[in-house]
Order: C-alpha cells, then structure tokens, then sequence
C-alpha cells in the first residue's frame, strides 16, 4: 500500500499485481461480468489505474498485491535495461551497457533520473514524456535487451517483491523529461505509401529532389537542442527514397551532413545519425515495397 501510494503521489496511475508476481491481478474480458466498473463494458488494467488514495488504501487493504504502474496515463515513458539471460555468453552486454554506449554515440551523457532496479538485476529509467506525444511500446527498437513502456504498457514500480527479488528505487527523485534524441528514436516515422508506378516515376523524382531541399534546410536552421532530432528524422524521411531508386544514398547523405554540421553538430555526429537512421529507413521501405509488389 505504501509503495502504491507514493506512486500516485508523483501523479502516476497505479493498479495491483498479482501478490509475489508482475501479472496484474484484475479480472480479464474473458470473465468479466459488466457490472461495476465495467458496466458500460470491460475495463482494462490501463483503464483501471488510479491516483486516487482511498481506492488505493481499499485495494490494498488486506492483500499484499504488488504494485504496477501504468506508464501510459502517467506519462512516463520507462526505458527498460534488461539483464542477460543466465544461458547466454558472459561477454554478452547487459541493456545498460547496450544504453550507455548509445548514449556514448549521440554525445550524451547517461540521462540523471528516477531509476528502479528490478528482480533481475536490471534497472527501468522513469521519463516523462512530452505533452501531446503518444508513444507505445517498443522492443529492441534502441538496441538488445533495452525496451520501453509507454501507452498500452506498464512497469512494475518500487516497492514490490518477488521471489526472484525486490524492485528499489536507486537513484534520482524526480523523473527527467524525455531526451529529444531518445524521442527521435522512439517516435515511429509517418507510414511510407507504395512506391510510385513507372508512369509516375518522372514526378517522384522531381518530389524526391524538392523533399531533399526541404529537409536539408529543416537541418541546417535547426536550433540547438532539436539538432540531432530534425537531422535523425530527415533521414528517416528520405531514405524511402533511396530505397525506392529516387535518390542515391550518397547525394542524401552527403546533403545532410553538409546541412547538420551547418547547424552546428560534428561531423562524427552527423555520420553516426545519418548511418543508422538511413540503415533503418531503407531497410524498413525496402520490405515494405517487397510486402507490396
């Protein structure tokens, strides 16, 4: 009980967890009885999380549920660092060294925040996400063993314990705001249309050229603090291009470093962001032509 009510003290929404486990402990769609809370119809975990106190103290009263926090509602966004499994190589990274050396690569120090450290010896980093911005899940979109929990997920918070241990709060009180070039990597890219016909092929270039144009200038009169964002996002953006035969990979990148380094950032910055922002996107258009065709 007390673990859940400093939770919602720090304005998260919270919900029980099966005692001992991380399986919520509310009823699913498949036995509910529309009654109740679901009597305009079944309520998820998601729904059901609450700030207030007194629903919290009569939920918790008498049993010893584990606390889950809705990361959604909350508007948190929980980078989780996962450990390696026991089967794996003892070489093998953890996600926190997977996350530092990403972190290494955008010129960034590790970001100070709310952290717990989980059963397993991993650790969840507490983000507040911006307003207006819906981000969901993901898995391995940063790199192996680091997740995120966002909308339609939930985090086990502090407090709770389990048999393969206890979740403890290590460091930092407050969660920090999301760091733009976390989000750049986070917020998924506009869904690509299908690659125009050969009938059309003249005019896709023509847009193709005038896309480079707009994007590269987006870079260059980026402010500081957007830099790195405007340029990982630019690059998402044309490289469906490349895919598509519209642009060489050369002209696109040779575009934007000139344009991100005008901005301000180095040529190493500019190099790493442009290699794996172009990697993904022409990879992801790529498939997505094949899936069509």
């Amino acid at each position: 009980m007390r673990a859940a009510l400093e939770a919602a003290e720090r304005g998260w929404y919270v919900f029980p967890l099966r005692p001992g486990g991380k399986r919520p402990a509310l009823h699913g769609e498949a036995s509910c009885t529309y009654t109740g809370e679901c009597a305009a119809g079944h309520r998820k975990w998601e729904q059901r999380a609450t700030r207030d106190p007194e629903r919290i103290r009569t939920t918790w009263w008498h049993t010893p549920y584990n606390v889950g926090i809705a990361t959604g509602p909350s508007r948190l966004v929980v980078v989780d660092l996962d450990m390696p499994k026991h089967k794996s190589s003892s070489d093998t990274p953890s996600g926190a060294d997977t996350f530092a050396a990403l972190c290494e690569r955008a010129g960034h120090p590790v970001p100070d925040t709310y952290r717990v450290r989980t059963a397993s010896g991993g650790e969840h980093l507490y983000f507040t996400a911006p307003e207006g911005l819906r981000l969901t899940n993901t898995a391995r979109t940063i790199g192996e063993l680091v997740d995120t929990r966002a909308w339609g997920g939930y985090v086990v918070a502090a407090g709770s314990v389990t048999p393969a241990g206890d979740y403890e709060a290590l460091s930092g009180p407050v969660a920090a705001p999301l760091p733009l070039w976390l989000q750049s990597i986070l917020q998924p890219a506009l869904k690509a249309p299908q690659a125009p016909s050969r009938a059309l092929a003249g005019q896709s270039r023509r847009y193709a050229d005038v896309a480079l144009a707009s994007e590269v200038r987006n870079v260059a009169t980026a402010q500081p603090g957007e830099r790195e964002g405007k340029l990982f996002r630019a690059a998402r953006a044309l490289g469906r291009f490349v895919a598509w035969g519209d642009l060489p990979r050369h002209v696109v990148e040779q575009a934007l470093q000139e344009g991100g380094e005008r901005a301000g950032l180095s040529a190493s910055e500019c190099r790493s962001t442009l290699r794996s922002a172009l990697n993904w996107s022409i990879a992801h258009n790529q498939a997505g032509r094949r899936d069509t065709a």
